[in-house]
């Protein structure tokens, strides 16, 4: 195994998670940047093109590091397409209230190959991946390209694997976290939080650990790094940020104190989102095939979000979205800096 290449310079230890469809724009990036935090662009379900003008737009605002997030292809499961069609009667009644019909079920990649091959190309501080491994030549490119890759694990066992890619750094995404599970399954029976997670995928790997899930105030981000993080990651704290993309509706629902579950009922794979009238409708019945269901349900989702109706919108958030607060995300990094500062000082005086 070679030497892993180090990490990007983060004073702030704080890493604004990838977060894809809209709220990771390159002003939230370069905003996280130029504070001491690394920013993250979501390639998902962006065209290579958008993906390049996005990695423009980030290095036009500074110099600040930055990474890039990229979905590996899933596997296609031809017994959970089959039930594509009753879902789509579901989707179709609840569309009726938009006046929209579902999308077409399709599979893809996201245009994997392509977007490969714009990292090697385009240099970001980080690439990191999703839903699975990079291919070993990917890694081998990005390496002699000198850019650090970085793999999400939600398991010990993912861990092990990505190790052996090659994988540089590994993005521990504990249970709590906001959006879709991250790992190469997202069949998960033991549903590890973040904090057992932590300790028994360094038990299996001295590679440096990026902890993810549930993070949303300096006390959780000193929390990480005690047990070993060397450096914290959050989304949904970032969601209400003025530099984020989210939509009105998402935004305001954070506010709401809504409780959290995970579903599958918006894309076929397991996301965390707030609950709303679609969630419980809808979860019982949704297959298990991504991203076929994202393709059916994006129309409804899109009506939802156009009308402000948080009922039939996908509201991604962590367990901890009720502190996500309407701060600006540089003004929210040194915050989260200086108390997680704070909290490891008061934690080793004596008490």
């Amino acid at each position: 195994m070679t030497t892993p290449l180090p990490l990007p310079p983060v004073p702030a230890r704080i890493v604004a998670a990838p977060m894809a469809g809209g709220p990771s724009t390159p002003a939230l990036v370069a905003a996280v940047g130029a504070a001491g935090g690394l920013g993250f662009l979501a390639a998902g379900y962006r065209t290579p093109t958008q993906l390049r003008a996005d990695v423009a737009a980030v290095r036009d605002r500074g110099p600040a590091p930055f990474g890039v997030n990229v979905f590996a292809p899933v596997a296609e499961r031809p017994e959970e397409v089959a039930r594509l069609a009753g879902y789509a009667e579901r989707i179709a009644g609840r569309g009726a209230r938009f006046g929209v019909a579902p999308g077409t079920p399709a599979h893809g990649d996201d245009a994997f190959g392509a977007k490969a091959e714009l990292l090697a190309e385009l240099r970001p501080d980080v690439a990191s991946f999703t839903f699975g491994l990079p291919p070993e030549d990917l890694v081998r490119d990005l390496h002699a390209a000198r850019v650090p890759v970085w793999v999400t694990v939600t398991s010990p066992e993912d861990a092990v694997a990505a190790a052996a890619t090659g994988a540089d750094a590994l993005v521990v995404q504990g249970w709590e976290a906001g959006g879709h599970r991250g790992g190469l399954t997202d069949e998960e029976p033991a549903q590890l939080g973040l904090l057992p997670l932590l300790a028994l995928v360094r038990r299996v790997t001295p590679l440096p650990l990026v902890a993810a899930g549930g993070i949303a105030d300096g006390a959780g981000v000193a929390a990480v790094l005690a047990a070993g993080a060397a450096l914290a990651q959050l989304g949904t704290a970032f969601l209400r940020t003025p530099e984020a993309g989210t939509p009105p509706v998402h935004a305001a629902a954070l506010a709401e104190g809504r409780p959290t579950t995970v579903t599958r009922a918006f894309t076929g794979r397991r996301a965390r989102a707030l609950v709303n009238d679609a969630v419980r409708a809808l979860d019982a019945d949704a297959p298990a095939a991504y991203p076929e269901v994202h393709f059916l349900t994006a129309p409804v989702r899109a009506a939802a979000r156009t009308a402000g109706d948080p009922e039939d919108a996908h509201l991604w958030a962590g367990q901890a979205a009720a502190l996500a607060e309407p701060v600006p995300a540089g003004e929210l990094v040194g915050r989260l800096a200086a108390d997680a500062r704070a909290a490891l000082d008061a934690a080793a005086r004596p008490r």
